[in-house]
């Protein structure tokens, strides 16, 4: 069976190491980069299926690299940083990131992101008997394919990370019905939410940014105040 690799981004050695040594024992390929001129070389060489991304190194940073990536790939970047303020969890999840992981951090719990991310990735590919209907979604100036995970808003594609992806789809699925921040966390991230974060707010603000005509007054992702979001039918 063919191993997913994943490339670790990071100037501190030790803790890419450390990095490695985990994810080869979850049965993980692993490449590893200490700079992001490195990081970039390995990518254009390799099929690589996640990257795990050091925020603060020399050179050109992880916020840099990583909003150089999204230009191209929606491939699952998650974000390491010593910073654990919510402006800097928001500036990472703001240039694309899927995923902020605050240093030093329990290597299982990286891993466990990791498996998240990767299954995220994934889980929208059809089976081969499924119809144009099965695949697509068409609601309030969308089109969703699954298939592709190719959006279509207001005739115009756009290009989401995989995060943006599954929040769009899950309020497209479910058109007229609220889903509150924390029910879009668990049921996105699959994980629970035991403590009040923006992780869910940045990201539907990145939507709308991406998706809407005007995202200061947004007429595809609906607001519910006290509530959460939705999208009409």
């Amino acid at each position: 069976m063919e191993q997913t690799s994943i490339l670790v981004v990071d100037d501190d050695r030790e803790i890419a190491e450390l990095v490695e040594i985990h994810l080869i024992g979850d049965g993980y390929q692993v490449f590893k980069a200490f700079s992001a001129k490195e990081g970039f070389e390995i990518l254009k060489r390799e099929d690589i299926k996640l990257i795990i991304l050091d925020i603060m190194m020399p050179g050109t940073d992880g916020l840099s690299m990583c909003k150089t990536i999204r230009e191209t790939s929606t491939i699952p970047i998650i974000m390491l940083s010593a910073k654990s303020a919510d402006l800097d969890k928001i500036i990472g999840l703001g240039t694309g990131a899927d995923d902020y992981v605050i240093k030093p951090f329990n290597p299982l719990e990286l891993t466990a992101r990791v498996k998240s991310q990767l299954r995220r990735f994934t889980k929208f590919n059809p089976s081969s008997h499924e119809d144009k209907a099965d695949k697509e979604i068409a609601v309030n100036h969308l089109i969703i394919n699954k298939e592709d995970h190719r959006v279509i808003a207001y005739d115009r594609e756009v290009k989401l990370t995989p995060i943006e992806f599954d929040i769009l789809h899950l309020l497209a699925s479910n058109p007229g019905r609220v889903f509150s921040t924390d029910e879009i966390f668990e049921r996105v991230w699959n994980e629970k939410m035991y403590e009040a974060n923006n992780t869910v707010m940045v990201h539907i603000r990145r939507l709308r940014e991406k998706i809407e005509m005007d995202s200061r007054n947004a007429q595809i992702i609906k607001t519910v105040w006290g509530v959460g979001y939705k999208i009409e039918k």
